[in-house]
């Protein structure tokens, strides 16, 4: 059961630190659209499309880049009393929140399941002048969804042994 626990958080480990490697790059195409935007409102017509995309492209940095984060360790921390806990107690206390954000988690992946099914379903497009199709997007954020769920059961087996006093 160990050895499977270990391959199941090696893999996710290793696919979140390499989407969450190529999401970081996405901020440069969503800076080429903006100063695209900035260029073309300024000297030409401007287009429909540059605003929404930029939107789209923060999207997909945002939740594909969630897993990532949360690997690294980056997310921001209520500091009172958690550094003075032993190592054991953080473990069970992040185990717990953990568990909370698992269950915060599914319940956003079946809101987006449903909102993407219906995106497809009747080909739903953005109430914006260009009027994009909401699909693709909404695919996109049910993956940072499923990659956010799969590091966080990740990090819950590795607080479980923790709290056990065992490295995972």
């Amino acid at each position: 059961m160990r050895n499977g626990i270990r391959a199941f958080v090696r893999v996710v480990d290793a696919f979140n630190l390499r989407v969450g490697r190529f999401a970081m790059y996405l901020i440069f195409a969503m800076l080429a659209v903006l100063l695209y935007s900035s260029i073309s409102k300024t000297f030409f017509t401007p287009s429909l499309w540059t605003l929404e995309s930029a939107q789209f492209l923060m999207v997909a940095y945002f939740l594909l880049g969630g897993a990532y984060s949360m690997q690294l360790d980056a997310h921001v921390r209520m500091d009172l009393a958690y550094s003075n806990w032993s190592p054991r107690t953080r473990a069970v206390v992040d185990a717990i929140t953990v568990f909370m954000l698992i269950f915060y988690l599914v319940m956003l992946l079946v809101g987006g399941i449903s909102s993407t099914q219906y995106a497809i379903e009747y080909k739903e497009t953005s109430y914006s002048a260009w009027s994009p199709y909401m699909a693709p997007i909404k695919i996109v954020m049910c993956l940072g969804i499923v990659m956010m769920l799969l590091q966080a059961v990740a990090a819950f087996f590795r607080d479980l042994y923790a709290a056990r006093g065992e490295t995972l």
